[in-house]
């Protein structure tokens, strides 16, 4: 049988993938790591860079190209047969990439080579992926002995296994969730675009009716819009109690996870494992990344509570002075004061953003930044016939990267947007490969046989997802560990929370925002009340997202055995939130962020504000120097983008900006520093 996972390939056939080759391509591909394990211990001749780093390097690029596949299928055509091939897999894959730092042949190779006149010579980009081995191999357990190295060793594989299975059970609780309504009446409020999608979504599934489900399109306009409290509070719980109860339940494994990854931080010699998670970010420290949080939090505190005195005035002013607000009441009302203060509402914008705009309104304005151009490519493989393929091309015609844009949900393809890098152009790469990466979203699909139509919102998170892909696309790093993404946690979503910028700016959205009928841009009064509405209750927004931040470091400096996760993350969040959380509230159940993966953004959640002050900070330089100026976005490009994990993150910015990040132009752009 020929595998197509047994050696890379560009284009990936991801058409010819199916779960029966999984389990023989990774017997092969695991064979074929060790062999390779084997032969740099063996190896006799002088340690170099080449017979040493670039070796470890690539031990496991044929695995990991494998798995990569199959967990991109995994999120976006999942199946059962595949989900079993994966579960079977992931651990074995596991416990061989575990056993790469607790080799002692190769780590006295590693050291043999740290000792030699060539590894004190090196420079750059070299000299900083030979720290990063070695600091690679002390951070997972080279030092330990026999029974520490097997205890590491089976703490992995579990973390592997129950991080795959926190996430399964999020997605198969999302999909398992659905409130249909018959009574067209009990949709007062909801836009026409909400009802036509919800029945639309009764209709694909044989119902009459009205059907809304956990998918962000469909959620998201419910809670704003539904003048129905019942289905509101129904529709909140449905959210926030995910995969705390019966078959789906994560609670057992969020506790299972906190405790592993504890054991595994002190078995490596750290407090806990915040601190292992910093030590290579740009925080450093567990300490210092609470600090971070603690010192915005006190920023925002009078903003929030003013922000919530003003809702609760307002609520007081439309429906007696007896009003009390529950979680599932919040989003309602706030859109209605919204409305009422800004005359602003999202739905009108939405026949602006139609989705073939809003993508070509991506592509130029990156063609603009960063000297690029793109095309369809019509015979890319695919894993689904609603996925579209593009060319980046450089200024010379050059291929340098292959783009796939899967943007709307489906029942077998997980929840939320992210970008995914499926290939990656280095050094060890032939050289006609462009890199290949990911840009996926759930944004609101078509009704009938009309254009698919944005919320702004949607938008934005289109922007974002761009900017990380532009990271991965624009890379010209040569070593494979330095490629695009490859960076601290906590400056890799500086790309992506700087391109949203673009889709507040005027002078952007007139490229891409026009009247499907009249050809017209957006109303300059529309625009105002766009940008004037930008800050409303950002203080909410902040505080909800220091909150998260909040339960993520506490929750892995803290160790407590006997504490239960999901109450103690409901008791911190309480504190962040403007209303009681009811008793079920359960949302880190189904926080895939922390626990769908063995690190993942765990003890990393503040890296978005850490992120967001870098990205408000740098697009002042943009705003200063022209929002189009080429030579800046050619600064930002070979500076941040280019440069991978090539160079400390913080000498990055520095190079971008002359100076150190400052937090004013953040507060600003949030109106927290009037």
């Amino acid at each position: 049988m020929d595998n197509p996972l047994l050696k890379p390939a560009f284009p990936i056939p991801y058409d010819r993938v199916n779960a029966q080759h999984v389990a023989p391509a990774i017997d092969t591909l695991l064979h074929e790591a060790r062999s390779r394990i084997d032969a740099i211990v063996r190896d006799d001749a002088p340690r170099c860079f080449d017979n040493t780093i670039l070796a470890l390097e690539a031990i496991t690029e044929n695995l990991d190209y494998a798995i990569g596949i199959v967990s991109h299928l995994e999120s976006t055509a999942s199946s059962a047969a595949l989900r079993e091939a994966i579960n079977a897999a992931k651990p074995r894959v596991s416990e061989l990439c575990s056993s790469i730092p607790l080799s002692s042949g190769l780590y006295q190779a590693l050291k043999d080579y740290l000792a030699t006149e060539d590894a004190r010579s090196l420079q750059g980009p070299r000299e900083r992926c030979v720290k990063k081995w070695a600091s690679y191999f002390r951070r997972h357990g080279a030092a330990l002995g026999d029974a520490g190295k097997q205890r590491l060793t089976e703490i992995e594989v579990a973390l592997t296994k129950y991080c795959l299975q926190f996430s399964q059970n999020v997605l198969d609780a999302t999909h398992a969730f659905e409130l249909l309504i018959e009574d067209e009446t009990r949709l007062r409020g909801l836009p026409e675009s909400a009802k036509s999608a919800a029945r639309q979504s009764a209709e694909s599934k044989g119902q009459s009716g009205y059907r809304f489900t956990l998918q962000a399109p469909s959620y998201i306009a419910a809670m704003k819009h539904l003048d129905d409290r019942d289905l509101r509070e129904a529709m909140y719980r449905g959210m926030t109690a995910r995969c705390s109860s019966e078959e789906h339940d994560n609670r057992p494994l969020v506790r299972a996870i906190v405790a592993l990854r504890s054991e595994k931080a002190k078995l490596l010699g750290f407090e806990h494992f915040a601190d292992f998670v910093t030590e290579e970010r740009m925080a450093k420290s567990g300490e210092r990344a609470s600090r971070f949080v603690e010192d915005l939090k006190k920023t925002t505190l009078d903003y929030f509570q003013a922000e919530n005195e003003a809702l609760l005035a307002h609520c007081q002013g439309a429906l007696g002075s007896d009003v009390t607000l529950q979680a599932w009441d919040l989003a309602y009302h706030a859109e209605k004061f919204r409305l009422a203060r800004y005359q602003f509402d999202d739905e009108v914008l939405r026949p602006y953003f139609r989705f073939d705009r809003v993508i070509g309104g991506l592509f130029d304005i990156a063609a603009s930044l960063y000297s690029i151009r793109f095309k369809p490519w019509a015979d890319a493989p695919s894993w689904d016939d609603s996925v579209r393929a593009y060319k980046i091309l450089d200024p010379e015609g050059r291929w340098i990267a292959g783009i796939y844009v899967d943007a709307f949900p489906r029942e077998n393809k997980q929840g939320g947007a992210w970008m995914n890098g499926l290939l990656a152009r280095h050094g060890g790469t032939p050289n006609d490969w462009p890199h290949l990466g990911l840009l996926a979203a759930n944004v609101t699909p078509a009704v009938a046989d009309g254009e698919p139509q944005l919320t702004h919102r949607e938008v934005e998170t289109l922007f974002h997802e761009f900017g990380h892909l532009m990271h991965h696309c624009l890379s010209t790093a040569e070593i494979r560990s330095q490629v695009g993404t490859s960076v601290a946690w906590d400056f890799v979503e500086l790309p992506s929370q700087i391109f949203e910028n673009w889709c507040w700016e005027r002078a952007a959205l007139d490229r891409f925002a026009r009247h499907p009928e009249s050809g017209e841009t957006i109303p300059d009064d529309l625009i105002e009340s766009m940008s004037r509405a930008r800050t409303f209750r950002a203080a909410n927004g902040q505080m909800r997202q220091l909150g998260l931040a909040t339960v993520d470091l506490r929750l892995h400096i803290d160790d407590d055995p006997e504490r239960d996760p999901v109450s103690f993350a409901r008791d911190v969040l309480q504190a962040h939130s403007p209303v009681p959380l009811p008793q079920d509230y359960a949302i880190i159940a189904a926080f895939d962020h922390l626990f769908g993966d063995p690190i993942g953004y765990a003890a990393g959640y503040y890296s978005y504000k850490w992120a967001e002050v870098l990205d408000a900070d740098a697009f002042t330089r943009f705003k200063k120097e022209g929002i189009f100026n080429s030579q800046t976005g050619s600064a930002f490009r070979d500076t941040v983008l280019a440069r991978g994990d090539e160079e400390d993150p913080a000498t990055l910015f520095q190079q971008f900006m002359g100076r150190e990040p400052e937090q004013g132009p953040l507060l600003e752009r949030l109106g927290l520093n009037a």
